[in-house]
């Protein structure tokens, strides 16, 4: 990209994110160019970071495991359903994810979580994340038993209109009285440890950030 465009692009990106300053911005931008590597731009095409490299980064950087919640977190960053972060995205979406406020993070959970996006969190969406976050434990008793009282826990706890799915509104009451509910059906954010050494290699140079 040349000189010009990126530099309208960055002032862009600096007025539209609250989270990040200048120089933060810039340090992603480098990042983001540094781990899709060098690609031509060719007319009509869009440079972003595929679904295989972004779960890469979830996975080393964040320490992220779940496939079912890799997936959505990559859907969550790629607004516009193209099947590849681009640079905005990348900015805008690590914005939430490493210094959203609570209202932000709520919304974004809330997205992954709902796998089918229709705007709820069912019982059968609670029974995927659930079995595919807890370990599997080697005893006689049937595993999926043990889920769906877990569900039915769950709900007891959050759904307050008592429809027997979680709509944003339950959701956010549930976050609201007890923070931990957040990430209540998997990890989707990440944790302080690699947070914190996240941010302390890309904003002291970009360029030496070459554990990924």
């Amino acid at each position: 990209m040349n000189r010009k465009k990126l530099q309208k692009l960055t002032d862009t990106l600096i007025k539209n994110c609250k989270h990040f300053n200048k120089f933060e911005v810039n340090c992603l931008i480098n990042l983001f160019y540094n781990l899709v590597g060098e690609v031509t731009e060719r007319q009509g095409t869009t440079i972003g970071l595929d679904r295989n490299a972004f779960r890469n980064i979830l996975h080393v950087t964040f320490g992220m495991t779940d496939d079912m919640i890799m997936d959505r977190v990559f859907r969550g960053f790629d607004k516009d359903n193209d099947g590849c972060v681009n640079v905005s995205e990348w900015i805008y979406g690590l914005s939430v994810f490493l210094r959203g406020t609570l209202e932000e993070k709520m919304k974004y959970c809330f997205e992954v979580f709902d796998l089918n996006g229709d705007g709820f969190i069912s019982k059968e969406e609670m029974f995927h994340m659930l079995k595919n976050s807890l370990l599997k434990q080697p005893s006689e008793e049937d595993p999926d038993e043990g889920i769906k009282d877990l569900v039915e826990i769950t709900l007891k706890k959050m759904d307050h209109d008592h429809d027997g799915k979680l709509s944003f509104t339950d959701y956010e009451q549930a976050v609201r009285e007890e923070t931990l509910l957040l990430e209540a059906f998997g990890p989707c954010l990440p944790d302080p440890k690699s947070h914190m050494e996240f941010e302390a290699q890309v904003f002291k140079d970009p360029s030496e950030f070459n554990d990924i």
